[in-house]
């Protein structure tokens, strides 16, 4: 396996451009997750880490190689697409296999690395089966065996659990780590599902109109958002937004909302008069009837364990993660507390994160 580095790569079709120059470093052994909506650039970046497209400029390395001109066959890397793409007319063993007869391998040899990589993905005892009439969960394994037996330098996969069910997809989460600790592949994994994403990569890219927003590890890309953008698109629910107009001074430890101060991580910058918006996670919201910061019940969803209550506030809906052991009523007026030490500014113009404590931190890393 090899480490993949991008250098200001860029994608460009006509007037659109898809990909702006994006740089990043997968490191050997690593699982990355390019997360995004439909046309954000993802699946254009990895069809150029393939070879499947050129770059309109910038550089991709592959274990040390500049590889941005080179043919997908030169790359030394496995694709597996969202469809199958199988041989209808071979049965398994044979579907696994024809990479490494493509290659001119030795029949005994092969034989010998399709059972490895059958047990491995445990559908060895199916090697003789058709595929086409197979479950959607054994026919992607077979997919994944294809890429896995020729042993390549890192795989690339374009949402390759899509077509799957729901329940299927989640044990195909599940397998796809496990398989990736088994045989520390370079993985670079394209997918909309945040649930996805942060289930299996080891870091994430989250990209927005072919701009990489935010680069990190799950834990950060979650707890530290860059942008507003990030911290929107991550969490469900997403991040609690609170919207005022002001300017702050280096120093300033609290803001004004609807008239009730309210105490934030220090300000690392003096920032101009505009509009800025104090981010809260829904888990780092509880109810205190003291407080001066009042709303009254929008609404409530029970999920088990827990509840997420909405509430109407004089800064828009506020969506917190409580005990599902109480009980609340529309309209019922309550007061809300804010974990300070998880709170973060925005710059509404730009989206980006303030010098705020939280991005501080996860700046200096």
């Amino acid at each position: 396996m090899a480490d993949i580095r991008i250098e200001n790569l860029r994608k460009q079709f006509g007037n659109f451009v898809a990909v702006q120059d994006s740089n990043f470093v997968i490191h050997d052994g690593e699982f990355l997750a390019l997360l995004g909506p439909s046309g954000c650039g993802k699946t254009t970046t990895l069809r150029m880490i393939a070879g499947l497209e050129l770059p309109t400029s910038g550089r991709i390395y592959l274990d040390g190689e500049d590889v941005t001109f080179n043919r997908a066959s030169a790359r030394d890397i496995a694709f597996v697409f969202q469809l199958f793409a199988l041989y209808p007319h071979m049965n398994v063993r044979k579907n696994i296999g024809f990479p490494l007869l493509s290659q001119g391998m030795p029949k005994a040899d092969i034989r010998k690395r399709v059972e490895e990589t059958a047990r491995l993905l445990q559908i060895d005892h199916i090697l003789d089966r058709s595929v086409s009439g197979l479950a959607g969960g054994d026919r992607q394994r077979v997919a994944l065996g294809r890429a896995i037996v020729r042993r390549p330098k890192c795989f690339l996969m374009d949402e390759p659990l899509g077509t799957l069910d729901a329940e299927f997809r989640e044990v195909m989460v599940h397998e796809l780590r496990e398989l990736h600790n088994r045989i520390h592949a370079t993985t670079v994994y394209v997918t909309h599902d945040q649930h996805e994403a942060m289930a299996m990569a080891d870091k994430i890219a989250v990209m927005n109109h072919g701009v990489i927003e935010q680069f990190g590890t799950p834990q950060e890309i979650y707890s530290k958002p860059a942008t507003m953008y990030v911290a929107d698109f991550i969490g469900s629910p997403p991040m609690n937004f609170m919207r005022f107009n002001a300017g702050l001074q280096k120093g300033t430890r609290s803001v004004s909302l609807g008239g009730v101060d309210v105490s934030v991580p220090e300000v690392r910058q003096d920032v101009a008069v505009g509009e800025l918006a104090l981010g809260v996670r829904p888990e780092h919201i509880r109810f205190n009837d003291a407080s001066p910061l009042r709303g009254a019940v929008y609404g409530s969803e029970y999920l088990g364990t827990n509840q997420v209550v909405a509430v109407e506030t004089s800064s828009g809906l506020i969506k917190a993660r409580v005990p599902a052991n109480r009980n609340f009523h529309i309209g019922e007026p309550v007061g809300l507390e804010f974990s300070n030490a998880n709170l973060a500014l925005f710059d509404c113009k730009s989206g980006r994160a303030l010098a705020s404590a939280l991005y501080q931190e996860a700046q200096n890393g």
